[in-house]
């Protein structure tokens, strides 16, 4: 292979790893605001929120025609072939982490009210958490730090007992007051899509590990 190819090739990854990036980003940055919009029940911010997912879904298509491709012109081996695929498969977690954002806005704008100050702090904590995590996984992938997308892996049940936590508070919510029975079946839905976005981190640790190292991370720890 000439330096060309090489260089070549080198390029149209590194193009592919900075459009991961940035979709993470992205993503992140959605998760975020959805938290925000929930905390401070902001129906018009909450619908910006839903709006603002159209762009992670082109991210991810436009990431996934790029890779296939690569593949098909480069017709890669071993690290040239695992830094596509997992592109691909990374852009997929992000898409479903935003769409977990886009849902929690939906949420917020079928809420009958505010949630009590003691669930807002303590869904936000939740929120605050799932969005770390994620934030720390892309910038594991951007800095290609397997040790840091491990580290990213351990802490999945983090999340998980914090969940439970939030859970048993909604629930107590539901029995102490009938009359929010509507509201509180909002946040358990809203508590139990943060969880799910702190799964699709520990997802994308899972593969930021393999692109970087090309070994499995096996039997993720949980309760």
């Amino acid at each position: 292979m000439d330096q060309h190819t090489i260089t070549a090739i080198d390029a149209d990854l590194d193009g592919l790893s900075h459009a991961v990036a940035a979709m993470g980003d992205l993503a992140v940055a959605q998760v975020k605001a959805a938290i925000d919009v929930f905390v401070r029940y902001d129906l018009a911010d909450a619908a910006k929120v839903v709006r603002g997912d159209d762009a992670l879904d082109l991210q991810d298509a436009e990431i996934e025609r790029n890779a296939v491709r690569f593949i098909a012109l480069r017709q890669p081996v071993a690290d040239d072939l695992r830094r596509p695929i997992a592109a691909m498969k990374i852009a997929m977690q992000l898409e479903r982490a935003g769409d977990l954002a886009k849902n929690i806005a939906k949420r917020v704008g079928r809420m009958e009210a505010a949630a009590s100050e003691a669930q807002a702090a303590s869904i936000a904590e939740l929120g605050r958490m799932a969005a770390d995590r994620l934030a720390a996984v892309v910038n594991a992938f951007r800095e290609r730090n397997a040790q840091g997308a491990y580290t990213v892996w351990l802490k999945d049940t983090e999340i998980d007992e914090r969940h439970d936590g939030v859970l048993r508070e909604i629930v107590a919510g539901m029995v102490s007051e009938p009359s929010s029975v509507s509201d509180s079946t909002h946040l358990l839905f809203i508590a139990k899509n943060l969880e799910r976005i702190g799964d699709h981190a520990t997802n994308i640790a899972e593969l930021v590990h393999y692109q970087i190292t090309g070994q499995d991370l096996e039997d993720r720890p949980k309760l």
